[in-house]
């Protein structure tokens, strides 16, 4: 008598009954700024991640590329529908419009003082701050932060793309979410 195979695909019902599952086990929120981020591929790739793993809400700062762009919608796919957007303000504004909602601000950015991120609290409500492709976090934005972070690398590239290092800080702040649940 054979079993059935355990790593079978989920079928598109299973994998919502997981998806809520998951997204009741999640309380904390989350925002995001971008500053001046420009590329519209780049845009869109960061408001999938952000639709997958349930931010609240994007502040656009600079002059980050709005989702309305068309080129955005290449890579959003409509996933901006989900997740509320700002219209670009200056980077203090949103830094402070991000605070007023009750949220800690932490930069991703190579500086003396940033913490690497498997270290970093990004527990609670937590708005993480990217910048540029070119120049990152402004010393502006840096200033106003609450802390920053950056992503170890071993390997022999200097940086992650702005969209690719985005979702990785993203996944690690619910990942210590859902951690902190199991120890509790």
């Amino acid at each position: 008598m054979s079993t059935p195979n355990p790593r079978k695909q989920l079928r598109p019902t299973d994998v919502k009954r997981l998806n809520r599952n998951w997204r009741r086990a999640t309380t904390g929120r989350m925002a995001l700024i971008l500053e001046s981020v420009t590329s519209p591929f780049n845009v869109g790739s960061i408001f999938r991640s952000a639709a997958a793993f349930g931010v609240d809400t994007v502040w656009l700062a600079g002059n980050a590329t709005p989702p309305s762009n068309p080129k955005v919608q290449k890579t959003a796919l409509g996933t901006d529908r989900l997740v509320e957007w700002h219209e670009p303000v200056p980077v203090a504004d949103a830094v402070k419009a991000a605070k007023e909602e009750g949220f800690r601000v932490v930069a991703v950015e190579l500086t003396a003082d940033a913490v690497p991120l498997h270290a970093a609290d990004l527990t609670g409500d937590v708005c993480l701050l990217v910048g540029s492709e070119d120049h990152g976090c402004s010393p502006a934005s840096l200033e106003a932060a609450d802390a920053v972070v950056y992503i170890p690398q071993v390997g022999r590239v200097g940086s992650f793309n702005v969209s690719v290092a985005t979702a990785i800080v993203i996944a690690e702040s619910r990942r210590q979410e859902w951690a902190s649940m199991e120890d509790s």
